[in-house]
């Protein structure tokens, strides 16, 4: 058996040395890999294999399935080239696996800083690798860039990219462009300056660095185009770093030599807090175009100028050439957070449309269709008062990439639509992922309460979308809120997975449901497919990632927790997935006795929501991390340790020594206990 993963490694290393840049342009005519992020540098994740078809797609079965050991932080595109899986799972754990057998070849574990989980926005994700010339490059979570052997799992070099004393973390997958590696960062919602970094693929020098928003004007500008971005902020923004990071999207035109990628929120959200006075804030919330090889600044467009709730621009961008108005344009495109969908000239940074793509969008009356700026909704916006908006902060579209059919003109991609949030601004940003930075919707009761409250029911769609009639062709109301990202081939289907667990094959023409298997967990990552000894696979990875529906559930319908997993499926596959047990199947029980008054669990509840909600679920009812209703007698003896002394924090458990003291410590536990007591006797898990 050693032999078999010897040779099986062995066998493809010509192959996988051979990934160079004459092949990654040429990845579009090469059908049987996965060799990039999105398949293609256009990222368009269309594959033109068709065994597996609208037909044949009701004897597709599960081929072989690996149990990941996490429950958390699973969002990975896989890379396949010549029968070998490359895949990542939560902390930044790399893996290898045969593409036909599911025979794991090797794992490296980059040895990540758990103990900086609490400043982590949103979960202790990864979203894939890079490959070049024999090499595999990722990103960790706590900021470094790896280049490892793709054929032994061993590193090559290894190198800081980011401040390790400011709260930077790194979720993204890097990407290549012409023997460089790209990689940006995240940490905008505890104050940080987002940029974006080129390393040379064999050495892991660093050729250059481009930032998304000025820094302190006495220190200099980096660039021209950073002056006059300056221009655009008020008072100190410096101070809090500024916010901007570009923490998953970045797309590489060869032709062009361009990159493009797309920039996050401000630190603070609310701009009267960041910029006093106003102003549009450049580069944030920014599709941005740089030179692949000298990083100069080529042009920019702002989708949401001067942000104000969370609409960052980092939902994956796309290459396509599109016929509008009878000319041939090369364009990028965008279904953005903020609920437009746009088509921006790649070339020159030109407008070409922006439409909304749910109903109900509230920020904005409409984008100017000259000017391309949007048009504020007199109600979006009331300073630090409260107000109610559509999209909430997740976006109408979020990370989850999506996939084009050039040969239909269709992009398909998961939406939310309908959704909302009350924004209620503290009057002092706090770097820390909590309420009192996001702004706390609870704490403002009242009309716009009531009103959110009575609003129709969000409702997660699937929509294949035309970008040049820009309309929907068609739609498919799910029965969640979230869902996956997508997967188009021309076998006319559409795969994608769902936070229920159900991974669907949908036909491409209509939306007509044909296939559906139960992954056993909740899916976000997107699914790729690949030839390997002339077959058509599938492979998905599976299992919860992100931690904002575990804190607002109610936006999210059922959700499925569970240990991760990774599925390969083939036409007659047979196997039977018997997944990892998880979780409890009786009501929790009050471990201990906690001498205590409602004022104090009604202070737990209030602390519970700002610092644990995030990881541990809202109303302390947990998805994929330890439910803490369950917490036995012995963890409570050890609360405190576990909370204030970090006993845990190289578990990821961090500790909150410096935002908790005993008192408030014990209210929380107090909270917790209650929940338990309540759920029990209403006699629910």
């Amino acid at each position: 058996m050693l032999l078999l993963v010897t040779l099986a490694a062995c066998g493809t290393s010509d192959a996988i040395d051979r990934v160079d840049d004459a092949r990654l342009n040429a990845a579009d005519r090469d059908s049987a890999n996965w060799l990039t992020y999105g398949r293609t540098y256009s990222e368009q994740r269309f594959s033109p294999l068709r065994q597996i078809n609208d037909s044949t797609v009701r004897e597709l079965g599960l081929l072989w399935s690996h149990e990941l050991p996490t429950t958390r932080g699973v969002e990975a595109t896989p890379i396949v080239v010549d029968g070998v899986i490359y895949t990542t799972s939560a902390w930044s754990v790399v893996y290898a696996f045969d593409a036909i057998t599911g025979r794991q070849l090797w794992t490296y574990d980059p040895k990540v800083d758990r103990s900086r989980a609490r400043t982590i926005c949103c979960d202790v994700v990864n979203r894939g690798l890079a490959l070049y010339r024999g090499k595999l490059f990722l990103a960790t979570l706590d900021g470094r860039l790896v280049a490892i052997a793709a054929r032994t799992g061993l590193p090559v070099w290894d190198v800081t990219t980011v401040d390790r004393s400011k709260p930077y973390a790194i979720t993204g997958a890097p990407r290549i462009a012409k023997g460089r590696v790209l990689i940006g960062n995240a940490g905008a919602e505890f104050g940080v300056r987002g940029y974006v970094s080129a390393f040379d693929a064999e050495t892991g020098k660093l050729a250059w660095r481009v930032f998304s928003v000025p820094g302190d004007p006495k220190q200099g500008f980096e660039s021209k185009a950073l002056e006059a971005a300056a221009k655009t902020w008020h008072g100190e923004y410096w101070k809090t770093g500024g916010g901007g990071t570009t923490w998953d999207p970045i797309v590489y035109d060869p032709d062009l030599d361009l990159v493009y990628f797309g920039t996050g929120n401000g630190t603070a959200w609310y701009r009267d807090l960041r910029s006093p006075g106003g102003g549009d804030n450049l580069f944030l919330a920014s599709i941005l175009a740089v030179r692949g090889q000298t990083g100069e600044y080529v042009w920019h467009y702002q989708v949401t100028p001067g942000d104000n709730w969370d609409y960052d621009a980092t939902q994956p961008l796309m290459l396509a050439d599109l016929t509008i108005s009878g000319t041939p344009r090369k364009v990028v495109m965008q279904a953005s957070k903020n609920g437009f969908f746009y088509v921006l000239d790649r070339t020159t940074g030109q407008f070409i449309s922006a439409t909304p793509y749910v109903s109900g969008i509230s920020w904005a009356t409409h984008v100017d269709s000259v000017s391309g700026r949007p048009v504020e909704s007199p109600t979006a916006y009331a300073g630090l008062k409260p107000v109610l908006v559509s999209p909430d902060v997740e976006g109408a579209h979020n990370w989850q990439p999506m996939a084009f059919d050039a040969s239909k003109g269709v992009v398909y991609l998961g939406v939310r639509n309908g959704t909302q949030r009350v924004h209620a601004p503290n009057a002092e940003w706090v770097s820390d992922l909590s309420d009192r930075n996001m702004g706390d919707d609870r704490r403002y009761e009242g009309e716009l309460n009531a009103k959110a409250a009575g609003a129709t029911l969000n409702r997660g769609e699937l929509i294949a979308w035309n970008p040049v009639e820009r309309r929907s062709v068609w739609r498919v109301t799910l029965p969640v809120l979230q869902s996956g990202g997508v997967l188009a081939t021309a076998g006319n289907l559409v795969f994608q997975g769902r936070a229920d667990g159900h991974f669907i094959a949908y036909r491409a023409a209509d939306g007509a449901s044909l296939w559906d298997f139960d992954a056993a967990t909740g899916i976000m990552a997107p699914p790729v497919t690949y030839l390997a000894r002339g077959k058509q696979y599938v492979t998905l990875m599976v299992g919860w990632g992100g931690t904002m529906g575990l804190a607002n559930p109610q936006n999210y319908g059922p959700l499925k927790p569970g240990f991760g997993r990774i599925l390969t499926f083939a036409i007659g596959g047979a196997a039977k997935l018997t997944p990892t047990p998880y979780g409890h199947s009786a009501p929790p029980v009050a471990a201990i006795k906690l001498d205590t008054t409602a004022a104090a669990i009604r202070e737990g509840d209030m602390l519970y929501r700002t610092y644990c909600r995030f990881c541990h679920g809202g109303n302390a009812i947990a998805g994929p991390l330890p439910d803490l209703r369950y917490a036995t007698a012995d963890v409570h003896r050890q609360f405190e340790s576990i909370v204030i002394g970090g006993s845990r924090k190289t578990l990821g458990m961090p500790s909150f020594g410096d935002k908790l003291n005993s008192s408030q410590l014990r209210a929380i536990q107090a909270y917790v206990l209650s929940r338990a007591a309540a759920a029990n006797a209403a006699g629910r898990r």
